[in-house]
C-alpha cells in the first residue's frame, strides 16, 4: 500500500486515516522509548483486523518527517519486529521497508514504513481484538467479532479453502500450476476458470484474489501467505526422540515445502531415503521395505488434503523411527465423524483442495509406487489403502490418535528388523 513514494508523501500530507498511522521514534539512552510497545501492537493488529494499513514511523502527528537516527534502523526495525511476534496473537508478518522522506527543511530523513496486510486471521493484541476507525483503533463489539471470527476462520461461513488471500494477485498463480486444473476445451478467461476452479475469489472490494486452495496448489511457495503450510519431516535413529545434546540422534531432517502436491511427492521420497529395506529368505530371497510406499502416500495426501489450514502455527509433522512413521496433522477431525468411523465414511474440511487433488496428476515415474494417476480419488478409500496395504506388509495395524481435539496423529508400524 502507498507503494510510491511521492503517493505515500502525498497521504502523509493529508494526515491519519483508515489506512494510515504515523508515529514519532524516540529514544532513552539505548531504549526506544516512544512508540510504546502496547499501543504500536494495538495499531498494528488493528490494521490486520481490517483490511489493511501503512504505519510510517518517524513522522508524528502533525505530519512532520522527523526521521530516524540511521545508526538506530536496526534497534528499531527488531523492536517492531519483536512486537508482531511477542504481542500480537496470531503473530504478524508485516512488510517493513526502509525509506527517506523530506523533512519541511528539505533533508532527506529515514523512516521505517510498516504495511500490514488485511489479515486471514482475527489478531488479539494487549489492547483486546481491535478494529481501524477513521484515524483510530476501537474495541470491536461482540457482534462485530463473532461475524469477523465467521468471516475468517471459524464457523466456515465461506470455507477456509475458498476464501480469497489478502494481499495475493492472480499474477502469483504460475501458470503452469493453476493451467494444469483447467480443461483445454474451455475458453474463458484467465479470471473465470479461476473462479470456476475456486483458486479465486473477488475480495470484499470485489478485487479477484487467489483463495487459500489456489496459493496452496498453484503458486511455488504457499508460505509467503501461511508460513506453516509445509511438512516438517525428520527422520530419528532408533524408536524414541533423544535429548538434543546428543549430535547423532537425527539421521536426516527437512522442511518440505512447495504446492501440495510437490510437497506430498518430496515426503514419500524422504522417507524412501531414509526406511531400511531388509532382504529375507522366505519363499527365496526378496526386498522387504520398512513402510508400504502406497500407503505412505495416501497418508501424506489425506495429511495435506484435510489438514485445518487456519490454525496458526500449526505445521505437519513426519516423523520417522526405526519401529514407526508418526504423522501429525493439524485439526480435529471434521463433521461428526469419529476416529473409528474413519475407514467407512467421508467428510472433507477443504473441498476445493479435494477436488483439485483429485484432477492433479501424479508424474507418470511415480504412479507405479503409489498406485495413482491422480493425487487422490474421491471414494474414500485412502484410510482403508493405508490400513489394508501395512498390515499386509507389517502384519500391524496402523492407529490413528486424536490428540487434545486438535491434532490428528497416525502411527504406522514398520516391518522387517525395526520392530
Amino acid at each position: 500500500m502507498f507503494d510510491n513514494i511521492a503517493e505515500l508523501i502525498d497521504k502523509i500530507r493529508l494526515g491519519e486515516d483508515s489506512y494510515l498511522e504515523l508515529k514519532e521514534v524516540r529514544f532513552a539512552g539505548q531504549r526506544i522509548s516512544a512508540p510504546h510497545r502496547e499501543s504500536l501492537a494495538d495499531e498494528l493488529a488493528a490494521f490486520a483486523n481490517s483490511r489493511g494499513g501503512v504505519c510510517v514511523l518517524g513522522v508524528d502527528d502533525s505530519r512532520e518527517v522527523l526521521g530516524i537516527p540511521l545508526e538506530r534502523l536496526d534497534l528499531v526495525e527488531d523492536f517492531v519486529r519483536q512486537i508482531c511476534l511477542d504481542s500480537i496473537t496470531p503473530p504478524l508478518a508485516p512488510v517493513i521497508v526502509r525509506l527517506s522522506l523530506p523533512s519541511t527543511a528539505g533533508e532527506q530523513l529515514p523512516v521505517l514504513k510498516i504495511d500490514v496486510t488485511g489479515s486471514l486471521f482475527v489478531h488479539k493484541s494487549p489492547g483486546g481484538y481491535l478494529h481501524r476507525v477513521g484515524s483510530a483503533k476501537r474495541e470491536m463489539a461482540p457482534d462485530y467479532l463473532a461475524r469477523l471470527f465467521q468471516q475468517r476462520s471459524q464457523a466456515r461461513i465461506i470455507r477456509f479453502d475458498e476464501q480469497p488471500v489478502p494481499g495475493a494477485t492472480l499474477d502469483d498463480l504460475a501458470d503452469d500450476l493453476w493451467q494444469r486444473f483447467a480443461s483445454p476445451r474451455l475458453q474463458d478467461s484467465r479470471e473465470v476458470l479461476l473462479d470456476k476452479l475456486a483458486m479465486a475469489r473477488p475480495d470484499a472490494d470485489g478485487t479477484p484474489r487467489p483463495t487459500i486452495a489456489g496459493v496452496l496448489l498453484a503458486s511455488s511457495d504457499p508460505r509467503r501467505w501461511l508460513p506453516n503450510a509445509f511438512i516438517q519431516a525428520v527422520a530419528y535413529r532408533g524408536t524414541q526422540v533423544l535429548p538434543q545434546g546428543d549430535s547423532a540422534y537425527q539421521l536426516d531432517a527437512q522442511d518440505i515445502t512447495g504446492p501440495l502436491d510437490a510437497q506430498v511427492l518430496a515426503a514419500c521420497h524422504f522417507v524412501r531415503k531414509n526406511m531400511q529395506v531388509y532382504a529375507t529368505k522366505d519363499e527365496g530371497r526378496h526386498d522387504l521395505p520398512q513402510f508400504d510406499m502406497t500407503a505412505v502416500f495416501e497418508a501424506m495426501v489425506n495429511a495435506v488434503a484435510h489438514r485445518d489450514y487456519s490454525i496458526h502455527g500449526a505445521k505437519i509433522r513426519l516423523r520417522m523411527f526405526a519401529d514407526r512413521l508418526e504423522i501429525y496433522s493439524p485439526g480435529a477431525i471434521p463433521n461428526t465423524m469419529t476416529v473409528e468411523s474413519l475407514p467407512y465414511r467421508q467428510a472433507a474440511r477443504n473441498e476445493a483442495i479435494t477436488s483439485l487433488l483429485a484432477k492433479c496428476p501424479v508424474p507418470e515415474a511415480d504412479q507405479a509406487e503409489t498406485g495413482r494417476s491422480a493425487m487422490m480419488d474421491k471414494r474414500g478409500e485412502g484410510v482403508q489403502l493405508i490400513l489394508g496395504r501395512t498390515e499386509q506388509l507389517s502384519g500391524k495395524t496402523p492407529v490413528f490418535r486424536l490428540i487434545d481435539e486438535s491434532e490428528l496423529l497416525l502411527t504406522i508400524p514398520a516391518a522387517g528388523e525395526g520392530v
